[in-house]
């Protein structure tokens, strides 16, 4: 499978980007699809996933500021981010999952088989 992510950008603080995720190449609708990020010097870190049936997860510090959603028909995937914070700063990546039908939301990279190329964004203060 190929992924396509765009969208990424510079904002100012409190402000939003819709980052995508375009698949090609594999069923997309029976896979999960995650959104990670890494900083400069940081690890990569788990942002949010939506499973197959559209269960969603989202790491603690984008609660209630990030919506994770996917259009199967378009085969892609979305990450709607508001109310940015400067320590939102980082290379956003889009991954798939390894297994189709896995209803269990996954956080852990191991669990993607496939990744985007990732997508600069830059929240500045």
């Amino acid at each position: 499978v190929q992924l396509q992510a765009s969208g990424g950008g510079s904002v100012q603080a409190g402000g939003s980007l819709r980052l995508s995720c375009a698949a090609s190449g594999r069923t997309f609708s029976r896979y999960a699809v995650a959104w990670f990020r890494q900083s400069p010097g940081g690890e990569r870190e788990f942002v949010a996933s939506i499973t197959w049936t559209h269960r969603t997860s989202y790491t603690r510090s984008v609660k209630g500021r990030f919506t994770i959603s996917r259009d199967n028909a378009e085969n892609t995937a979305y990450l709607q981010m508001n109310t940015l914070k400067p320590e939102d700063t980082a290379v956003y990546f889009c991954a798939v999952g390894a297994r189709s039908y896995d209803d269990f939301t996954r956080s852990t990279a191991d669990r993607y088989d496939a990744w985007g190329q990732g997508t600069q964004v830059t929240v500045s203060s």
